[in-house]
């Protein structure tokens, strides 16, 4: 059975830092690329960054140069660093996992950045 167990959502003030994980079981964690994505209530999910399977990360424009994105194969553990947060970053934030043609979701860790 595949489970991805995210944590390290909460509530922060805008500028401040949370630093989510993603533990994995079930699935060769080093062969899949892992991925973080949000929604924010209201709107559809959005891709937040990715590392592959080789580390190579790709970000979106709206997070570049505040999240960092790191895997650990030893710990079978992703992690998203957050800085410099602004409430816009509000949302459910998601762990994903995929190897073609499997992909597999966690249940979503809850990020609150207030003003």
């Amino acid at each position: 059975q595949v489970q991805l167990e995210e944590s390290g959502g909460g509530l922060v003030q805008a500028g401040g830092s949370l630093r989510l994980s993603c533990k994995a079981s079930g699935i060769i964690f080093s062969l899949n690329v892992m991925g973080w994505y949000r929604q924010a209530p209201g709107k559809q999910r959005e891709l937040v960054g990715i590392i592959t399977d080789g580390g190579v990360l790709t970000y979106t424009d709206s997070v570049k140069g505040r999240f960092t994105i790191s895997r650990d194969n030893a710990k079978r553990t992703v992690y998203l660093q957050m800085n410099s947060l602004k409430p816009e970053d509000t949302g459910v934030y998601y762990c994903n996992a995929q190897r073609l043609p499997r992909n597999y979701w966690g249940q979503g860790t809850q990020v609150t950045v207030s003003s």
